[in-house]
């Protein structure tokens, strides 16, 4: 029986750590070919590693030319790389606004416009990006981090539609509340706020980067090749 990313080539953006780690993780257990990116040196077992910061344009390309002369293509990349602070809308800088908007948008196009160039050479490829169930509903404190996830969703759209004819899909993974490092910090400062977002998951319990590892893996997969300019809420039942 075949794995369900056998052979297929990925790039993973913000694979360091987090649900990018275990996204990468999965893949390498599906059979892919993997590429896990991030800024700093770091390793997982089964693949392989390509540092570069994805704002910068130039190491982004360089990045994406050494899979594609290593493997002869490129089928598929999770746009996962992403950076959040929260802040309340009165409290909101230009600064902060154009630092995420750089991480959390502008390279997601950048990466979407390189590499499907490539993916178009070979017959195609897809796209998985992150968005949040921030972009899709709003949440108070969080008005420039659900900007950048609600750009990610209409990006994810309208790429898809553009890129059909080149047999390229573009979907999108909104994850609810997932249990992380990043997670556990923001309960510590927030507890009561925290829980009572807690208490509106209608499963009853919080997502696990495993959760978001398997919703990504299945979209990248044949299994999805419907499929696309979709946003899958992996959220646990928290936002109908």
């Amino acid at each position: 029986m075949n794995e369900l990313l056998e052979n297929k080539v990925a790039v993973i953006t913000g694979a360091g750590r987090g649900i990018g780690r275990v996204i990468a993780e999965q893949f390498v257990a599906d059979g892919a070919v993997v590429y896990a990116n991030d800024i700093s040196e770091f390793e997982i077992p089964g693949a392989k590693t390509i540092c570069f910061d994805v704002t910068d344009s130039n190491a982004l390309k360089a990045g994406l030319m050494q899979v594609y002369k290593a493997e002869g293509r490129i089928d598929c990349v999770v746009n996962n790389a992403a950076i959040i602070q929260n802040q309340k809308l009165g409290m909101v800088t230009k600064p902060l606004l154009e630092k995420m908007f750089a991480v959390n948008v502008f390279a997601v196009i950048d990466m979407i416009q390189i590499a499907s160039r490539l993916m178009a050479r070979t017959g195609g490829g897809c796209f998985v990006n992150m968005a949040s169930i921030t972009g899709v509903v709003g949440s108070p404190g969080q008005v420039a981090y659900s900007s950048t996830k609600g750009a990610v969703i209409t990006i994810t759209k309208s790429a898809a539609k553009e890129l059909a004819p080149m047999n390229i899909r573009v979907n999108a993974v909104a994850p609810g509340i997932v249990k992380t490092e990043r997670f556990e910090e923001l309960y510590e400062a927030s507890g009561d706020k925290i829980k009572e977002r807690i208490e509106k998951i209608a499963i009853g319990r919080l997502g696990t980067p495993q959760d978001i590892a398997n919703a990504v893996a299945f979209l990248a997969s044949d299994r999805a090749s419907y499929i696309s300019g979709q946003i899958l809420g992996v959220d646990g039942c928290a936002t109908i």
